[in-house]
């Protein structure tokens, strides 16, 4: 049986088990960094953020309070440095580079699957921010709308009306690059 983020997170706080850590790394890593990606849209910082929530978190200097879910509270913080850095920097989003088409043993299926994910990754990139971290949270990272709230520090109405509306803008968005069922 899968034990809980929670349950891996206090007993690593109490006894210091670096087995409970690599399992929360594991399970959140690659979904943090993609999440803190939609924000600074540079790999490297979006790594460097992941590391620095999972660093926060195991520091102990700010609590799971055990309001939320354990990967709720993570993200919230990985949301919050990366809100930070970008009021350091100033920066602005750039939209999502081409990616490479696949190597030449790539079958015909798999690349189509490719170019359909690079032309909604394309087209999120289009959306205001605050649709395309609702949509990314609920549909990328499995997240329902009480968790996204939290993350995104808004009420639960907000988040259904965001949603929504991304939903529709996306949909509009993806029917404009040629899409026929979107």
């Amino acid at each position: 049986m899968r034990e809980s983020d929670e349950i891996l997170y206090r007993r690593f706080l109490a006894e210091g088990d670096e087995a409970d850590l690599r399992t929360l790394l594991e399970r959140h890593r690659e979904g943090l960094t993609l999440f803190l990606y939609g924000y600074v849209h540079d790999m490297e910082d979006a790594e460097e953020l992941m590391m620095d929530a999972f660093a926060v978190a195991i520091s102990g200097t700010t609590r799971f309070s055990g309001r939320s879910s354990f990967k709720t509270w993570l993200f919230a913080i990985g949301r919050n440095r990366a809100l930070s850095l970008l009021r350091k920097r100033r920066f602005r989003t750039q939209p999502l580079e081409d990616e490479e088409a696949g190597t030449p043993d790539t079958t015909d299926l798999e690349m189509l699957r490719q170019e359909r994910d690079r032309l909604l990754y394309k087209a999120l990139e289009q959306l205001p921010p605050d649709y395309r971290q609702v949509l990314y949270l609920l549909y990328f990272e499995d997240m329902d709308h009480e968790e996204v709230a939290q993350v995104m520090k808004k009420n639960r109405k907000q988040i259904y009306n965001l949603a929504a509306r991304g939903k529709k803008t996306l949909k509009t968005l993806l029917e404009g690059m040629g899409f026929d069922d979107a």
